[in-house]
């Protein structure tokens, strides 16, 4: 059987419990649930799914990836990847690009897995607040009113974490710390 799994930052207490509650407002206002099935955070890694009796060699060949020093991301205001995402922008973050890359390189690497976007797009962080299921009307609708807002804060960033879908949401199954 397969399961599917990605990698992301998540932000420390306070800044993680204040980007859930904008979650939260913005779902029960606009009728949007995906947003809630994953915690806040910055992919660093898109989703991929293994054979879940691989998983004890993933965590092992994950574990082995080295990267220093922690660094500080700040979060500031909101944006949009138009008609279906809107989210908080992460500021421009040279050493945020390079661990992205170097991570993405590792897991190509070591466990042939590709994300899938790597050639396509550049590497966009950001803090998804509302996507997937977000109506067209109910996008520019609450976008109009987000990206009249600020948002602010700044935290260290010194460790990642692999996340894997229980068929439902979400969860953070193993935290690894730079070396």
């Amino acid at each position: 059987m397969n399961q599917k799994y990605f990698i992301a930052i998540i932000p420390p207490e306070p800044v993680f419990s204040e980007v859930e509650k904008i979650k939260l407002e913005i779902s029960q206002k606009y009728n949007n649930k995906s947003s809630l099935r994953s915690p806040a955070h910055i992919t660093l890694h898109m989703p991929f799914e293994m054979k879940a009796e691989k998983e004890e060699g993933l965590l092992e060949k994950i574990s082995e990836f080295k990267f220093s020093p922690s660094f500080k991301v700040r979060l500031k205001d909101y944006s949009c990847f138009e008609p279906k995402v809107i989210f908080i922008d992460v500021e421009k973050n040279e050493t945020l690009n390079v661990l992205q890359k170097e991570l993405v390189f590792h897991i190509k690497s070591n466990l042939n897995i590709f994300n899938q976007y790597e050639d396509v797009r550049a590497y966009h962080p950001h803090v998804t607040i509302a996507f997937r299921d977000l109506k067209k009307q109910d996008f520019y609708l609450a976008y109009q009113e987000y990206k009249t807002r600020s948002f602010g804060a700044e935290f260290s960033v010194n460790s990642f974490f692999l996340l894997k879908h229980t068929g439902k949401v979400w969860l953070p199954l193993k935290e690894f710390s730079f070396s």
